[in-house]
């Protein structure tokens, strides 16, 4: 593993959309969000995703790469969540009301500072629109630092099906050091009162952050495993200073070395795995009942912004709020980064300030990219029967070479013929790198990207 993690932890896309988010441009105008909206009505998948962008945080996390803001004055949070019930006056309308809502996600920021009723008028408002399919997916990002037994208890009556509580460590020295405040309630507290209900619970956590070590990472992973989550998460803490000048601060402490963060995901998966936790993806755990796992089995797993998901879940997203990225069939969308730019922008319109509208060419190498990260396998033939194309005609919209290729089943990495490319299992930490190998636009790229580890 020690030469693979050489020779392949290198700068690539993460991939969680296709293309990445740094392809944006600001040629893509609001004249060009409203014709993709028109667009997606008559495109797959025909299903409803929603995305609300909450950016307030009650203190700014040195680690976040998220787009985060202090919390500021009553007044300014007002005015946002006007904003946003504007900005749904100005989408919802395009939208086909016969079409079915999947999934709702709440993220930020912390999108657990609002009142739950505020969170519960959003979420009347969209199922108040439409139908939804049986058993949608509403799913809310929660920082555990600020909320009480009675905030939690209103979260479920406000409808939310689905908590991904942002731990990051149990271990306080390091939340310390990236300015982070640890859980107000005891964990146990909060999964009392979360399973009244058939809700669904992820555990997050992040590995690389200052004055972690391979022991002390396995031994939050392990007092996780105590609590029996439905899902944990263990992201790849990426540093990205450039980005985000805040994360400068934790270099005062130090980050751990290379080979240090990568035993940490090692030992991490190795403990989970013995747990009896499946691995979804590069950084995902789930149980062996999970629907997840499930799709994953029979190669249909999922993802679109909101995460993985399988079929039945997936839809076309259309997202809210400053930042926000709304993922549709053949385009992305994003708004103004700043909360005044937002407010300012939607009283007058639509907040988009660049997107991407993908080629046909694109829109097929999203597919064969997003099926190989997601099933760590590849099957030309089904794919062709799903996206009713030939073959050939797949393989030239992507970068495929056969001698790339045989350079990665040399390494161990994959197994691969004419019919089919493998992801073998000591190969998965660098699916990354083999999507890379089939992916166009990395032929010609002057992009910045994180390590796979």
């Amino acid at each position: 593993m020690t030469n693979l993690l050489k020779k392949y932890n290198t700068p690539v896309p993460r991939y969680t959309s296709y293309p990445p988010a740094n392809y944006f441009n600001e040629s893509f105008t609001a004249k060009d969000y409203e014709s993709a909206l028109d667009a997606s009505n008559v495109s797959e998948p025909r299903h409803l995703s929603f995305y609300f962008h909450i950016p307030f945080c009650r203190r700014l996390c040195y680690c976040c790469g998220c787009n985060s803001f202090s919390m500021g004055k009553q007044d300014k949070i007002d005015l946002y969540i006007s904003a946003l019930h504007k900005e749904m006056d100005r989408v919802l309308p395009y939208i086909d009301r016969k079409r079915q809502i999947a999934q709702i996600h709440f993220g930020g920021g912390t999108p657990t500072i609002l009142p739950a009723t505020i969170l519960k008028e959003l979420n009347d408002r969209l199922f108040s629109t439409f139908p939804a399919i049986d058993h949608p997916e509403v799913a809310i990002e929660c920082h555990p630092a600020y909320s009480d037994e009675t905030y939690w208890q209103s979260l479920i009556e406000a409808g939310f099906n689905r908590f991904s509580i942002g731990i990051q460590d149990f271990d306080e020295k390091v939340l310390k050091a990236s300015n982070r405040k640890p859980a107000l309630l005891p964990l146990e507290i909060i999964f009392q009162i979360l399973r009244q209900k058939n809700t669904c619970i992820n555990l997050d956590f992040i590995y690389g952050l200052p004055l972690q070590t391979v022991d002390s990472f396995s031994k939050s992973i392990l007092k996780a495993i105590e609590l029996q989550p439905d899902r944990l998460v263990t992201f790849s803490y990426a540093h990205v200073p450039w980005i985000n000048k805040r994360q400068m601060l934790l270099e005062k402490t130090g980050l751990p070395a290379q080979e240090e963060k990568s035993r940490m995901y090692e030992r991490a998966m190795e403990i989970l795995n013995q747990a009896g936790y499946q691995s979804i993806g590069l950084d995902h755990f789930v149980k062996p009942s999970d629907e997840l796992y499930t799709a994953l089995q029979n190669r249909q797993l999922h993802r679109n912004f909101q995460g993985y998901c399988t079929r039945r879940t997936t839809g076309q997203v259309y997202a809210f709020g400053v930042t926000a990225i709304s993922q549709l069939s053949g385009a992305y969308a994003q708004n103004s980064k700043t909360i005044d730019d937002y407010i300012a922008r939607i009283d007058h319109g639509l907040a988009v300030v660049r997107g991407y509208s993908l080629s046909e060419d694109e829109q097929i190498n999203r597919e064969v990219i997003e099926t190989l990260m997601c099933n760590y396998s590849l099957d030309w033939r089904d794919l062709s029967e799903r996206l009713a194309l030939p073959v050939e005609k797949i393989k030239q919209a992507t970068a495929y070479d056969p001698a790339r290729f045989r350079d990665f089943a040399a390494d161990g990495v994959i197994a691969f013929d004419d019919d089919r490319i493998e992801i073998k299992p000591e190969g998965r930490l660098f699916v990354r790198n083999v999507a890379a190998a089939l992916d166009k636009l990395m032929l010609h790229t002057d992009k910045v990207f994180s390590r796979p580890v």
